[in-house]
């Protein structure tokens, strides 16, 4: 019985460390080429750098127009986010306390549905809707970005809500609050682990995908993300290793800062919302 658990241990451990490995290995890559020389990397592309080599940094941050990529990349994800995070949790919880009622749950099911629509098959309407009605701009990509996200917001959140018991709403009307009040002061703090998850998992897509911002910010390149940038680093015939990687070890910072400031939220959340009611 013994010699079985120490098998199983160590069968245990060593997928562990394996998984540990595939994710660390790109992120060794990412840091040993953003800072080597390009002869260096053609010497041998998985060394250590002989000198930790900076000027690759520099050369990002000095490229002509990088903090107004920098910048528009805040906006998106913040503005994205924030929005999300306010008509998501409003919406969920209507139609949580209203499930019951034949119209939300078949505004409720049309709006999961998407979940299940791929983007490729409304890209050309959703790009030629955007053209139409002068969207093809930051304004456009936002609103594509709280509409992709709303309906996994909403998915998740409706399925949260349901597990909250209304003994805690149904004593705070006993006290005298109204349903906004008790919203607010009630249901939205137990909310915080959820809404810091899905701010960590939606904020890393928004801020790191390529292909809306390449469909939709196609006609002005000072509109352009921080993704868009970094795909000049590839022409016909090369590709920058050094610079790319510096760019792309910048970009996953404010990323890495993100996690850790909201993982906080996710544990303490938890049991905060009750305690305040």
């Amino acid at each position: 019985m013994r010699t079985q658990n120490s098998l199983y241990r160590i069968a245990i451990y060593a997928v562990l460390i394996t998984g540990v490995l595939i994710i660390l290995f790109p992120l060794y890559i990412t840091l040993i080429t953003s800072l080597k020389t390009p002869q260096e990397s053609a010497r041998s592309f998985f060394a250590l750098p002989g000198t930790l080599y900076l000027d690759n940094f520099a050369s990002v941050v000095t490229k002509a127009h990088y903090f107004t990529y920098f910048l528009n990349s805040i906006i998106v994800t913040v503005v994205s986010l924030t929005c999300e995070m306010i008509v998501v949790p409003l919406f969920a919880y209507a139609v949580s306390r209203n499930s019951n009622k034949k119209y939300y749950r078949i505004i409720y099911l049309l709006t999961i549905f998407g979940i299940f629509v791929p983007f490729q098959a409304v890209m050309l309407p959703t790009i030629k809707l955007l053209s139409r009605t002068n969207l093809l701009s930051i304004t456009g990509l936002i609103l594509m970005y709280v509409t992709y996200t709303f309906k996994k917001g909403a998915f998740l959140f409706v399925g949260f809500l349901q597990s909250v018991p209304r003994e805690l709403e149904e004593s705070a009307y006993m006290d005298g609050c109204t349903i906004t009040q008790s919203y607010r002061r009630i249901v939205f703090p137990l909310l915080q682990p959820m809404i810091a998850t899905m701010i960590v998992i939606d904020g890393l897509w928004i801020w790191n995908d390529f292909l809306l911002p390449l469909l939709v910010l196609n006609k002005n390149s000072m509109q352009w993300t921080l993704q868009l940038f970094q795909f000049q680093f590839k022409n016909q015939y090369s590709f920058d290793f050094n610079l790319a990687f510096a760019s792309f070890l910048l970009s996953m910072l404010p990323m890495i800062i993100l996690y850790i400031f909201m993982q906080r939220f996710i544990i303490s959340g938890i049991t905060r919302g009750a305690v305040k009611g």
